[in-house]
């Protein structure tokens, strides 16, 4: 029998901030980003702090790798209109906290934006996304590219190398069949399990630091009610969605709309379209 493991966001918030359990995140970032990632320490961030908003399951955790790369892994449930701008804020932030006054703009470090999400986000069918930016002409369709001094300085090969990197991670549209080790974080990440096949880095770890038997009485009073308030949030979202949805078949019927239409724009059943008339 599997061992009951704890969900990532609450281990991020809890326990991966301990240097002994470095490894199951460099193991994550390592998979998601194909290279090796060691980690040289954890910084503070504003948004992880113990208040009545817990939650609302919003968490995240800013990573300094040895190679001086800044990583801010990112965990949001409840849905966001302006998810996206909060990544380029997030980045945004970085950029200037990180850089002392009076420092050259070149000694500004590669930043790495991670962002696991449990709701919809965007219009896209992929569970794991990368945001590549690159500089296209309009014209010769050509993409720029770094001088040879750049790439000796900077040690870089692209341009989009010195600009900071985006990840999202669409977990809710992972379909649990785990094809390589990126997908076997994804499935963990979604179901809080790891089956005994897996292979990916870090997820061996999971398993033996991970595992609710191993927290203490308090730890696994407070993960309970954590889990508690996911499940309450989650019924929150979900009536006042549907609720919506009902308003918005009310006044199409109130306009003579029909009921497949109002169906193919409302998702509700013909059943419940006909008790709303």
């Amino acid at each position: 029998m599997s061992k009951k493991l704890i969900r990532f966001d609450w281990a991020m918030k809890k326990m991966l901030r301990n240097k002994a359990n470095f490894d199951v995140l460099e193991g994550f970032l390592s998979e998601l980003l194909h290279f090796d990632v060691l980690i040289e320490s954890i910084l503070e961030s504003e948004s992880n702090k113990d208040d009545i908003y817990d939650k609302f399951n919003r968490v995240d955790i800013l990573v300094k790798s040895q190679s001086g790369e800044l990583m801010l892994v990112e965990v949001q449930n409840d849905s966001e209109v302006d998810y996206f701008q909060r990544m380029l804020y997030g980045v945004s932030k970085l950029v200037t906290q990180y850089i002392k006054e009076g420092e050259p703009y070149g000694s500004i470090k590669k930043i790495y934006s991670i962002n696991i999400v449990y709701f919809g986000l965007g219009q896209g069918k992929d569970y794991v996304y990368e945001y590549k930016g690159e500089f296209v002409g309009l014209h010769e369709h050509d993409i720029l590219v770094p001088t040879i001094l750049q790439k000796e300085q900077y040690r870089v090969e692209k341009i989009a190398d010195i600009f900071p990197k985006y990840y999202l991670l669409k977990v809710n549209n992972f379909n649990k069949v785990a094809e390589n080790t990126l997908d076997e974080w994804v499935y963990f990440l979604k179901t809080s399990k790891v089956e005994d096949s897996f292979k990916a880095k870090g997820l061996d770890k999971v398993k033996d630091k991970l595992a609710y038997e191993t927290l203490s009485e308090t730890d696994k009073k407070t993960y309970d009610k954590f889990q508690e308030n996911i499940i309450i949030q989650k019924s929150v979202v979900y009536t006042a969605k549907e609720e919506e949805k009902r308003e918005i078949a009310k006044n199409m019927i109130k306009k003579g709309f029909d009921n497949e239409t109002i169906a193919e724009l409302t998702g509700l059943t013909h059943e419940q379209i006909d008790k709303l008339r």
